[in-house]
């Protein structure tokens, strides 16, 4: 019997060294700022404060913490020796673009840190969680051995969660996680349809994959993901994302579509075969009705997409209706600012839209849906979890004391070799862990 259930989002937050390096080509907004100087400590209070307004309003609201960076231990993996000080003048010495890999606070964006199928899905009734490889990059690809550890800690009664490695970290596996993972049921406790969403097929040369950009998510990646789940066929849906949005800078899925409950908000170019893929899930969703959202080319431009993050945003269930929740560029978009007044005076799923000031994490090419890990749990799972990482006054206000005497006001690329930045980072995640209740979960802890 389905049981009651909610839908947890657990935020990323983000890291003292969030700064704007330019590592990540296909991302638009990643490529625009590179070398600007950026600022932490503003960062993460806005995400901070996302996630107060979320949980203020009766959301599950959770937190990821950030990883360790610079990460000292990919270093010595590629050959830098010595003290830690004297690895990091070796590496900005021989690579300073190596040193920026290793100190990307991209960890941040927890979309991207695993897919999670919940209970109702599974062949075992357990949550399942799968850490993204990340593979295409490799300043993400270090993320997901303490991803796990984290994961693990808070998610660790095995009664009811089910923990599965990264899947191998080749090109023919990529995985991106949940960023191209959607979730579409009648209710959250509801068994319900897995929109697993791909950019091209890695053992089939002749299939479509996009010209300018990579595709980051293989298909062979997102069946892997399904089996390691205990996923049945009437569970799930795997669709082709469109090449021709890829290459627009639509590097994710989340980019372009955004799903909830049995809604999903999506632009016309989102998939390859969009009747196909809307078919597909209508025949899944057996008990109830999939709402479609679609906007077209004309109503929003792709580019106006990619610029705004319009699709980036987090749709949530209310008392009447859904909240859309935008980053506040949506409104500084011509073309999405006048979609968004027409969505809500409309007869659709969506009725009300706020705006979520995280310009300091746009900047660096992720919106509000980047920010967040979506995790269904009923209620003997929420029960079993590990509360220290669940928002409430009292912890956001000692987060916020934290951030204040921990993150610089400002952080320039070159900042990254300063060996003070390094202890600095360290004695904040050896806090952070400590407020959290997370155990020892950094290599430097081990």
């Amino acid at each position: 019997m389905p049981k009651h259930a909610v839908e947890a989002n657990f935020d990323g937050l983000v890291g003292p060294t969030h700064n704007y390096a330019g590592l990540s080509w296909g991302n638009v907004a990643s490529k625009s700022n590179v070398n600007a100087v950026s600022n932490p400590k503003e960062a993460a209070l806005q995400g901070l404060a996302k996630m107060k307004r979320l949980a203020d309003r009766g959301y599950v609201q959770g937190i990821l913490p950030p990883h360790e960076r610079p990460h000292i231990p990919s270093l010595r993996a590629l050959g830098f020796t010595g003290s830690d000080k004297a690895i990091l003048e070796a590496a900005v010495r021989h690579n300073p673009s190596i040193l920026a890999a290793v100190s990307s606070a991209s960890a941040m964006w927890t979309a991207n840190a695993a897919t999670v199928s919940p209970s109702a899905d599974t062949a075992d009734h357990r949550v399942h969680f799968t850490p993204a490889n990340l593979s295409a990059k490799f300043h993400r690809s270090i993320e997901h051995v303490v991803t796990g550890r984290v994961l693990k800690s808070i998610f660790s009664d095995d009664a009811w969660f089910a923990h599965h490695p990264a899947l191998p970290s080749v090109s023919h596996f990529g995985d991106e996680g949940a960023a191209n993972h959607t979730r579409l049921c009648g209710r959250h406790g509801d068994p319900g349809v897995e929109l697993f969403v791909y950019g091209q097929v890695a053992f089939n040369e002749q299939a479509p994959a996009p010209s300018r950009f990579p595709a980051r998510q293989t298909l062979e990646a997102s069946q892997a993901v399904a089996r390691l789940h205990g996923l049945s066929d009437r569970h799930v849906v795997f669709a082709q994302q469109n090449s021709a949005a890829i290459d627009a800078g639509v590097f994710h899925n989340d980019v372009i579509a955004v799903g909830n409950a049995n809604t999903l908000f999506y632009h016309e170019m989102a998939f390859l075969d969009e009747e196909r893929v809307l078919a597909d899930i209508r025949n899944r969703l057996s008990d109830t009705e999939l709402q479609a959202v679609r906007v077209s080319q004309a109503e929003v431009p792709i580019e106006d997409a990619v610029a705004s993050y319009l699709f980036n945003s987090q749709l949530l269930n209310t008392a009447d209706g859904m909240l859309l929740a935008v980053p506040g560029e949506c409104r500084e978009v011509a073309s999405v600012s006048r979609y968004l007044d027409e969505l809500v005076v409309g007869n659709g799923p969506i009725t009300g839209v706020e705006v979520f000031d995280v310009k300091q994490s746009m900047r660096n090419g992720g919106g509000p849906a980047c920010l967040r890990l979506r995790v269904a749990l009923n209620d003997d799972e929420l029960n079993a979890m590990h509360h220290g990482v669940l928002l409430n006054d009292a912890l956001y206000e000692r987060l916020t004391t934290w951030v204040e005497a921990h993150y610089r006001d400002e952080l320039a690329t070159e900042d990254l070799a300063d060996p003070m930045l390094l202890d600095e980072v360290r004695k904040a995640l050896d806090e952070l862990t400590g407020i959290l209740g997370l155990g020892s979960v950094y290599d430097f802890q081990l």
